[in-house]
């Protein structure tokens, strides 16, 4: 090739990379879309987990929420109070008051307390397990499986299978509610931090059945019922409830609880 072929070839590419440049340039001016400053301050202050707890795609998407009035500032559940005020000074808004919540697992049967039908091999997941005859090996069917669905859900390794269970770690919990969506038996809720009286089941059998599979479930007696004088404590389909907001923590209802499932939060996790 001759030498101003060569030249001719590389006028040639020069031109068209430095038309696709310009061409990008305006372009990218023309349709570039404004970020508002107060959703890039907003992401500055969120913590940056993008956990999907406040049912956004990650913390851009809740940023870009905030801004357009679709959520509110106290929409991070894993930043809590503290995040919730700085966002609230950027939106020129006030947080209002924040109440903690944590993760809670209404379950105590554990290895030892509840029953078995049959024995389960096969793949590690309470998901699958649940899938199973009689929706896994445990008797009763309300119950914890135990197979970590939720502890692989948790990005915070605030919960853990401890004899058979899951038990959460409140000091570690940020209330992000993966291992609530995770959970297939439905008994995994969230309540108030500072909530220290609460049932630990999920059983909906009567008394009989309940207790041929489990030494410690709730049998609907309504003895925590007649003794709270509150009115925090309900029945409903066998199962006492305990309202947070009317709830003393007294535990007159743990005392008379014949079954010993009304408890104090247990240990967190060392």
């Amino acid at each position: 090739m001759s030498i101003s072929g060569i030249l001719i070839a590389a006028a040639i590419v020069g031109g068209t990379g430095l038309f696709i440049g310009v061409f990008l340039g305006i372009s990218g001016k023309k349709f570039a879309v404004e970020v508002d400053e107060r959703e890039e301050a907003i992401m500055g202050v969120l913590p940056g987990n993008n956990c999907g707890g406040c049912g956004y795609a990650g913390c851009s998407g809740l940023a870009a929420a905030i801004v357009e009035g679709k959520a509110e500032v106290s929409g991070c559940p894993v930043g809590g109070a503290p995040v919730a005020a700085r966002i609230g000074e950027i939106m020129g808004m006030a947080a209002g008051d924040q109440v903690r919540q944590v993760a809670f697992v209404k379950c105590a049967g554990t290895c030892e307390k509840a029953q078995n039908k049959y024995e389960y091999f096969g793949i590690e997941d309470c998901t699958m397990v649940n899938m199973m005859q009689d929706g896994g090996p445990k008797g009763c069917d309300y119950g914890c499986l135990g197979y970590g669905t939720c502890v692989k859900a948790c990005p915070f390794d605030a919960i853990h299978i401890i004899e058979g269970i899951a038990v959460v770690d409140k000091e570690k919990c940020k209330a992000c509610s993966k291992c609530v969506a995770a959970c297939p038996k439905h008994l995994i809720e969230l309540i108030p931090y500072d909530q220290k009286t609460f049932v630990q089941c999920n059983s909906n059998d009567k008394g009989k059945a309940l207790m041929d599979v489990c030494l410690v479930g709730c049998i609907g007696c309504r003895l925590c019922v007649k003794n709270c004088e509150f009115g925090a404590v309900t029945v409903t389909d066998n199962l006492a409830h305990i309202d947070p907001e009317k709830c003393t923590n007294c535990g007159v209802c743990a005392d008379k609880c014949p079954r010993k499932i009304i408890t104090p939060r247990k240990i967190p996790i060392s």
